[in-house]
């Protein structure tokens, strides 16, 4: 159907162009645009088949993903691209190298059609194609199959977590009750903000691309810890980290347990692990756990939102960002009712409107702001005397 995001998938595996393929297909919006073995013919086809979004593998013969990548920049090739990239160490490093040549995401491939994991990389890759492929038409000016491509649930009014429990808020958020059309009234505020000692982001879906923008773009003397819950499967937040802290004027690292929350410092939510924030009687530091998924994810923004409104109540600047769903959405409003400061990424900028909106739904997002406005405000925010 021509208002369906054609997808072009490039890998030299015949099993996995095939196992991409049948989950396209079974998927409402999506369709596949055409196949390519490697960088070569896949060059060959996008001004014939002009694909809405290119899924890529690393390694081919001929010309590999890397390659690709150098080639799209060189030839102003602006498709986006998710990489398909293997869980190894060394697939880690290239998959950041992609990222930094303009992919916009990755998945971990799957190991084959009797993968135990393959229902999970099925739904993170076909988020990504309605995401970024729908966002790609969009911009092109393409009509769009009628759809809801942030798969936004129903308005619902969420109870907010204030205890620091990944358990305890997972039973609040199974708590749902009906909410009236429109935004919410926003939870009233405890008291009133105070100077931000902390800045805790949820983000997902557009994120790698976004955190490298709004992250190059933060002042070298901000002074404010920041933490970060970013949806990515484990073995690639470490070498996430690395790649970020390359152009970022502030130190940036994967999360350890025990790690001092300390001005100057980014720390990245390890994959499959939530993060909380605990002070002590000394120092703020980070805690590591395995407790169940929280709204569907471990590392959750949930998890990380309401340990931040405890720990730091109305000096935290909370600040969800493009992704598929709701996580985060409901303890932002912890942060809000503590007193804190919340903002949320608006819809004109994010690959997807899920998170943010359902916040800014919920009423617990104060002010709406672009990705490229996004550093400054932070900031100047985290930088004003209140």
């Amino acid at each position: 159907m021509a208002d369906e995001i054609g997808v072009l998938i490039v890998d030299d595996s015949a099993l996995m162009r095939n196992l991409i393929g049948k989950m396209i297909e079974s998927t409402p919006g999506l369709v596949i645009a055409e196949k390519a073995m490697n960088g070569r013919f896949a060059l060959q086809k996008i001004p014939r088949v002009n694909p809405d979004i290119i899924v890529l593998d690393l390694e081919m013969p001929e010309m590999n993903g890397i390659e690709f990548l150098k080639e799209r920049k060189k030839q102003g090739i602006k498709i986006p691209v998710v990489i398909l990239s293997s869980v190894a160490r060394r697939g880690a490093e290239i998959t950041m190298e992609a990222l930094a040549l303009g992919a916009s995401d990755f998945i971990q491939k799957p190991s084959g059609a009797v993968s135990e994991d393959i229902r999970a990389v099925r739904d993170t890759l076909v988020d990504k194609l309605l995401g970024y492929g729908g966002r790609y038409r969009r911009l092109e000016g393409k009509k769009l199959l009628p759809g809801d491509y942030t798969k936004k649930p129903e308005a619902v009014h969420v109870p907010i977590a204030t205890d620091n429990s990944a358990a305890r808020i997972t039973s609040a958020l199974s708590t749902i009750l009906p909410a009236s059309t429109g935004p919410a009234k926003p939870p009233a505020p405890l008291r009133k903000p105070a100077k931000t000692e902390i800045i805790a982001i949820g983000i997902s879906t557009g994120g790698p691309d976004a955190l490298r923008q709004v992250f190059a773009q933060l002042d070298a003397d901000l002074q404010v810890p920041i933490v970060v819950v970013q949806h990515m499967p484990p073995g690639f937040t470490n070498e996430f980290a690395k790649s970020l802290d390359r152009i970022c004027p502030l130190e940036v690292k994967e999360a350890e347990e025990g790690d001092l929350i300390k001005p100057g410092r980014i720390l990245i939510a390890q994959g499959n692990k939530h993060m909380e924030v605990v002070k002590k009687s000394l120092a703020a530091i980070v805690h590591l756990g395995d407790d169940p998924l929280v709204s569907g994810h471990r590392p959750s923004a949930d998890v990380l939102f309401a340990s931040v409104a405890k720990a730091y109540g109305n000096r935290a600047l909370g600040v969800i960002m493009t992704g598929m769903g709701r996580d985060g959405a409901a303890n932002l409003g912890a942060i809000y009712q503590e007193g804190g400061i919340t903002i949320g990424q608006d819809e004109a900028s994010a690959v997807v409107y899920g998170m943010p909106r359902v916040a800014y739904e919920l009423g617990h997002v104060m002010e709406q702001v672009s990705l490229d406005k996004m550093a400054s405000r932070i900031c100047s925010l985290a930088k004003t005397q209140r």
